[in-house]
């Protein structure tokens, strides 16, 4: 595996790619603060290719864009959003799904709007279950549910991973997602079916918006901080990466302002994966 490349900016490689694909979470923001220099990053190479953020949110786009907004994340920093929760409504919608058991909070019920699926209380009523979360990850983990996941395994239902992530970081905080569920439910001999990175139907989806915007677009580039889900679904899809050492594995790195070459080379290595770039945060 080649040596992977501390970057000091992205400038530094910008004219070598024709699309970024961008993380959100982790990348853009922690859940509460946007990263400083990450909007002046995407809008200057947004001056000469597309930017599509790519995002294992378990809703609509549509919810993620106003959440950027709050934040402070201009729209003229990014060209398009795929979500997770973008792949799953549409899986639900051409399967034509009528019953679904929800797991998440219920802010991520708008993940049913416009489709034939109604959230049914009762498993045995359900055609499929749906994880989009924990219903509170301030204060549950994996292990508060895993009476209702032995409950699911003899009936034998789709089990649909909305969020493939086991943490993400809120406000210097991880707390767990679905993927985290998704684990729990696969160790007890589940089947998972799961819709975001690393997984290829976003990826498939992500590429068809690069190139409707670009369709000469070979060269690209994912940004992430996650080694199983952004890395990952580098690896596996062909593009080169830029590693965001500043997110959930800031701990295994050194100082987070200044991460170790040698504990990032060593860390991706251990997870049989190659980076091209590495940077402790997406700066221009």
């Amino acid at each position: 595996m080649a040596d992977p490349v501390r970057l000091t900016g992205l400038r530094a490689v910008a004219h070598q790619y024709d699309a970024i694909l961008c993380d959100v979470w982790g990348v853009l923001h922690d859940g509460l603060t946007v990263h400083p220099g990450v909007v002046e990053a995407l809008t200057e190479f947004q001056a000469h290719a597309p930017v599509v953020l790519i995002t294992n949110a378990p809703r609509p786009a549509q919810p993620v864009v106003d959440q950027l907004k709050g934040l402070g994340v201009p729209r003229s920093a990014y060209s398009d959003i795929v979500s997770s929760g973008d792949v799953i409504r549409q899986r639900l919608i051409d399967n034509d799904t009528r019953t679904v058991f929800h797991i998440g909070p219920d802010r991520d019920l708008p993940l049913y709007v416009d489709t034939n699926a109604k959230v049914v209380d009762r498993l045995e009523e359900a055609e499929v279950v749906v994880a989009a979360g924990l219903r509170d990850d301030y204060t549950e983990t994996a292990e508060d549910y895993a009476d209702e996941l032995a409950a699911m395994l003899p009936l034998g239902l789709p089990f649909m991973c909305a969020n493939p992530d086991i943490v993400v970081e809120r406000g210097g905080e991880l707390v767990p997602c679905a993927g985290a569920l998704a684990q729990a439910y696969e160790n007890i001999g589940g089947t998972v079916l799961h819709f975001g990175k690393p997984h290829a139907p976003i990826y498939e989806t992500a590429i068809a918006r690069v190139r409707a915007l670009a369709p000469d677009a070979s060269r690209i580039l994912a940004v992430g901080d996650a080694l199983n889900t952004d890395i990952t679904g580098a690896n596996t899809h062909g593009f080169d990466s830029l590693f965001v050492t500043g997110g959930i594995h800031k701990e295994h790195l050194g100082d987070h302002a200044n991460p170790d070459h040698d504990k990032v080379a060593q860390f991706v290595s251990d997870a049989g994966l190659s980076v091209e770039h590495y940077a402790p945060r997406l700066v221009w």
